[in-house]
Formats: structure tokens, C-alpha cells, sequence
């Protein structure tokens, strides 16, 4: 009589256990991945924004497309409209300070699918004057309270995380954005 070749028990359990094990990896690793992802074309489009912002002022007289005018935040709703996506519309009901945009293409949409909305911060020098500081502290939002928003702040650039450094120059600016995960990506033209 012949026996036939067979897989033991243990066999059998070690390549399911190992099996459970890559399945396990690969169900934890790749949101992670995901959300990488996500916070890296974030990031690109932070830059972009910058980008235009710099073609605006190039275009305006080296004016910025956010500025204080008398105690007024304002933002140029053409900004978006000319140098990002044409496609955009903007929202009446917002205030001067924080432009909310509708019907938009991909070229001004999160990678999740929001559109981005920009909102004027301060102007640095001024708050840093009244801190008597040459930086100043920025309380940064969550991911969920930051509602997808583009925060500017004129006369500054990027610092550490939650700081935007006064800057010397009347026309500089930076622009900060909450990632996934509650880190911020901070972009300057300077």
C-alpha cells in the first residue's frame, strides 16, 4: 500500500498565518499610502497657487491678489477665475476675507474632491509689530475644522510649522494648507 503525500496541519496553518500576515501589511499600509498621496498632490497644488499668485502680481504691478486696503481684507475673486480655473464661480455669501468658489474643474479641487477655498489671514508685519516679534505663532486647524482652506499671509514667509517669519518685502506672501494627518505645507514666494 502506497501513501499519498499530503500537507500536514501545521503546514497548512503556517502558509494561512503568513498569508493573514501580507494581507494585514497590505490593509495597513495603504491608506497610509493613500493619504500620502493625497497630501503630496496637496502639496503641488499649494505651489501652483503660489505660482499663479506670482504671475498675478507680475501682471497687476507687482500688486498682490490678497491685501489689506484700509483695514479691508480682500482677496481678487479674478485671481482664481484667470490665473487658476477659469471654470470657478464665486460664492456670494462669503465675506471679502474668505472666497468660496462653486462648479470649478479639477484645476482648484482637492485631491477628495472639495474645492479649495482661500481666506486672508493678516498681514505679518502689522501683527508682529503689535507682538514685537520678527515671527509670529499661527494656530492651525485640524484637518476636519480646516474646511479645505488656502490661509494667506501677506508680508511673511515660511517658518517652522505654526510660524510665518516677517518677511522684508512689501509684496511677499505665504500660503499655508492643512494636510491629512493635522501637519501643515506652508509655500512662499520668496
Amino acid at each position: 500500500m502506497q501513501r499519498r503525500k499530503a500537507f500536514t496541519i501545521i503546514e497548512v496553518v503556517l502558509v494561512l498565518a503568513i498569508a493573514g500576515l501580507i494581507f494585514l501589511m497590505v490593509f495597513i499600509a495603504l491608506p497610509a499610502l493613500q493619504r500620502s498621496q493625497r497630501n503630496t498632490q496637496r502639496e503641488d497644488d499649494l505651489a501652483r497657487f503660489v505660482t499663479a499668485a506670482t504671475n498675478y502680481q507680475t501682471n497687476n504691478k507687482s500688486k498682490l491678489p490678497f491685501h489689506l486696503e484700509n483695514t479691508n481684507k480682500i482677496i481678487d475673486e479674478k485671481f482664481v477665475t484667470r490665473y487658476i480655473d477659469s471654470q470657478c464661480k464665486p460664492l456670494s455669501d462669503n465675506s471679502s476675507s474668505d472666497l468660496g468658489y462653486s462648479e470649478c474643474g479639477s484645476e482648484f479641487t482637492d485631491p477628495d474632491g472639495t474645492i479649495y477655498r482661500l481666506k486672508y489671514m493678516n498681514d505679518v508685519k502689522a501683527a508682529a509689530a503689535k507682538q514685537k516679534k520678527s515671527e509670529i505663532n499661527i494656530s492651525l486647524p485640524s484637518w476636519e475644522e480646516s474646511n479645505h482652506t488656502l490661509r494667506v499671509y501677506t508680508t511673511a514667509t515660511c517658518g517652522d510649522e505654526g510660524v510665518v517669519k516677517l518677511s522684508s518685502g512689501s509684496h511677499s506672501f505665504a500660503m499655508i494648507y492643512i494636510l491629512e494627518g493635522g501637519s501643515a505645507s506652508c509655500n512662499d514666494n520668496s
